[in-house]
């Protein structure tokens, strides 16, 4: 509380408060360490990896898979339309491992809604305008308006994973980052945005197959860098990771699905069933 009757010691006395505090706060950053942070705690019905529960032996026909996608989608772009109707959003997270089938498997899903009820936003690298603010801003500011579908390739799920892996935050603002994610999803559900994540699995014997090919095809070229052989060399830490991801931020209102990837076909049914049953027992 300020004496305020006088206009000159009112100012002098805040501006005395302000610096006071300043040169307090800068002063113990210089000598208070980081906090610790605690080793991620799995569930107790998880013994071991969340990865190892995945079949990745599952396969379609391609008769069974054009079959089961085209009831999948038929249901799928009714269902989108009711979302319109009742004002409900959704928020759709694609992650997993390079050459994993994200990208295909996103547009098994856009194929079967209108294009004015959905938005696709693919996050590479933050610029310089999105590292300057709080790590979860370029992802706020995308989400839906009442009634359509965001669909996120890769996520805010990189302050866990490629950024823990690769050193490019501190333990303590990664280890910090589950408890923030899951306010952030809560606050999507609370809203009423129907939020669904799918982590798309793979073999490493299946990547590397896919990486070659990609190597060998001309028009799959593009898709195929340094960065990604770089990558496969760290699949053990990129495990760990992940196992701690699902662990960690796997909640009723925001559900991880393990796909299985290693056959396309049954993981582009898979995404598009679970979508299917998601929004039939929320609509």
């Amino acid at each position: 509380m300020i004496e305020a009757t006088d206009r000159r010691y009112r100012e002098l006395a805040v501006g005395k408060i302000l610096l006071a505090e300043l040169a307090r706060r800068l002063k113990q950053k210089e000598t208070v360490a980081q906090p610790a942070v605690s080793a991620p705690v799995r569930p107790q019905k998880m013994a071991g990896s969340w990865l190892a529960t995945v079949n990745l032996r599952q396969k379609l026909t391609d008769a069974a898979y054009a079959k089961t996608l085209e009831s999948a989608q038929a249901k799928l772009s009714k269902l989108a339309w009711a979302m319109y109707e009742k004002k409900r959003s959704m928020v759709l997270v694609f992650e997993g491992w390079d050459a994993a089938g994200k990208g295909s498997a996103i547009r098994r899903v856009t194929s079967a809604m209108d294009p004015r009820l959905y938005r696709v936003v693919g996050i590479a690298a933050p610029t310089d305008e999105e590292r300057v603010q709080h790590y979860l801003w370029r992802f706020w500011r995308h989400l839906p308006r009442a009634g359509v579908s965001t669909l996120f390739d890769r996520s805010w799920y990189g302050r866990v994973l490629v950024e823990r892996v690769e050193g490019f935050a501190p333990a303590a603002d990664w280890g910090r980052a589950y408890g923030e994610i899951v306010d952030f999803e809560e606050q999507m559900a609370d809203h009423g945005i129907i939020v669904n994540k799918f982590w798309v699995h793979i073999s490493p014997q299946e990547q590397l197959r896919r990486f070659e090919e990609r190597q060998r095809i001309d028009y799959k070229q593009y898709k195929i860098t340094e960065e990604d052989w770089r990558n496969r060399k760290k699949w053990p830490d990129y495990a760990i990771a992940i196992d701690d991801m699902v662990a960690r931020t796997h909640t009723d209102f925001a559900p991880w699905t393990l796909v299985a990837g290693n056959d396309k076909k049954f993981a582009r049914v898979q995404i598009v069933q679970t979508l299917v049953r998601r929004l039939e027992a929320e609509l």
